[in-house]
């Protein structure tokens, strides 16, 4: 017999995905854009945006039957409760009773505020300090990719690009703002313009490489370190010296330079010379030679919540800024995602979006803010924002919330949530299903919090006790 944490895990996704299938069936068009597979699989409505996958080989024609066809299987009764249904769910006395005596705990510091909100009906359940302006540490990236989302669709792909010189004698390699851009696309880039090249009869050319897309510095405010890259329009593997996906990591102090560079040594390797070494330069007015594209926006949104990418991140929130004509720097940004977020009609007194990633202290988020994105995330009507519910790490099982829940098992596989770390700050916010399958949204923020060991149990804690499980 399965584990129980396996029992969990299939049932929080089930429920994930039948409740928000049944929930937007009655809205029109489609509203996966980057739903996991494993759940789209359960969905009813149809797949569009996010994740490719080849649709399934027709079945080959059956030959004519001699004997009438067995009758279908009945279907199983409805056991799940509809987001929509008129049951109250949990109730605000019930909730208080349980969460206040948790939120108490010494490991969350002296400072701790609080949303839950029902998701179906946009209600708040619960409440403490919920509109206080708070250090949100990563779960900012809630707010971040809500914005690129909403902005820019959850289809939009980030393109780097190649341009020749009116007399094709020098081409420029021009980063559109993707950290994930890895040595495959690079190499393939190269491939495809060599070929270009070659059809003019350029045998060589001279190579410049163009991040004019990004103003502003490069470094971010707390200044060098290994949870960041020079954030800079044209990088490879986020400027990763270790050849790792993912968390801290040794970063290249000019990631564009090391782009190009390699990018130079792909286009020699495909039978072109190149002249020199690869400079800074502007890209030359004309159709690109080639070009590779990011994934969707949808699948890079569900990386940066479910791995905590800083750097992918700054990026998105970067891609806001271009979106909203601002300029495509820290300040920018930050202009970008507020102004965007006040189109979602989510609370923004006193909030502040120092950058994409949460690394900066400066930010500034409420738990209403948090829990008023992910509602509108669960809400039929905004299927653009679905991401930032399928992205969410599941309790015990991945991204960064993999090893947590060992304190907590009954939020194991029920509870998805975006984890936010700081010295001295832990923060959580995401969804629950509750046993009468019902999702919530919550937010649990907590500063001077005495150290991570504490704060993270007890974050858990309050997390699964949303579940209403004994």
């Amino acid at each position: 017999m399965p584990e129980p944490r396996v029992w969990q895990l299939t049932a929080g996704s089930a429920v994930l995905g039948l409740a928000l299938a049944a929930a937007a069936a009655t809205a029109a068009g489609p509203w996966d854009g980057g739903q996991r597979t494993a759940e789209r699989a359960r969905a009813a409505a149809p797949a569009a945006g996010g994740e490719r996958h080849p649709a399934p080989a027709a079945a080959p024609t059956a030959p004519p039957r001699t004997e009438p066809a067995p009758a279908p299987a009945p279907s199983a009764a409805g056991v799940l409760t509809a987001l929509a249904a008129p049951d109250p769910g949990p109730r605000p006395a019930d909730l208080a009773r349980t969460l206040v005596p948790l939120l108490a705990d010494p490991g969350l510091g002296t400072s701790r505020t609080a949303s839950v909100v029902d998701t179906a009906t946009g209600r708040q359940l619960y409440g403490e300090g919920a509109g206080t302006p708070m250090t949100p540490a990563s779960t900012v990236k809630i707010a971040t990719a809500a914005a690129a989302l909403s902005a820019l669709g959850p289809d939009h792909r980030i393109a780097t690009t190649v341009t020749a010189a009116p007399d094709g004698a020098a081409v420029t390699l021009t980063g559109g703002g993707d950290p994930t851009l890895d040595e495959a696309r690079l190499k393939a880039l190269a491939a495809d313009t060599a070929r270009a090249l070659a059809k003019r009869g350029r045998t060589s050319v001279r190579l410049a490489y163009d991040t004019g897309l990004y103003q502003g510095p490069a470094v971010h405010p707390i200044g060098p370190n290994e949870n960041l890259a020079p954030v800079t329009a044209l990088m490879t593997d986020e400027g990763r010296l270790d050849g790792s996906s993912g968390g801290p990591a040794p970063r290249s102090g000019d990631p564009a330079r090391d782009t190009a560079t390699a990018f130079a040594a792909h286009l020699a390797d495909a039978g072109l010379k190149v002249t020199g070494d690869p400079a800074p330069g502007r890209t030359p007015k004309g159709a690109p030679l080639a070009r590779t594209h990011s994934a969707p926006l949808a699948d890079l949104v569900e990386r940066t919540l479910t791995n905590s990418d800083n750097d992918l991140a700054e990026a998105l929130a970067r891609q806001t800024a271009l979106a909203r004509e601002q300029p495509a720097s820290f300040r920018g940004a930050e202009k970008a995602v507020r102004a965007e977020l006040g189109e979602l009609g989510v609370p923004l007194a006193g909030a502040r979006f120092a950058d994409g990633s949460g690394l900066d202290r400066r930010d500034r988020v409420s738990a209403a803010l948090l829990t008023g994105l992910l509602a509108r995330a669960a809400d039929p009507a905004r299927p653009e924002l679905r991401p930032l519910l399928t992205g969410l790490p599941v309790g015990g099982f991945t991204g960064t919330l993999a090893g947590r829940y060992g304190q907590a098992p009954a939020g194991a596989g029920l509870v998805r949530a975006k984890t936010g770390t700081l010295t001295g700050v832990n923060t959580l916010a995401g969804t629950v299903v509750t046993t009468d399958g019902r999702l919530l949204a919550f937010a649990f923020l907590a500063s001077a919090t005495p150290s991570p060991d504490l704060a993270q149990p007890a974050l858990d804690r309050l997390s699964a006790a949303l579940t209403g499980q004994k």
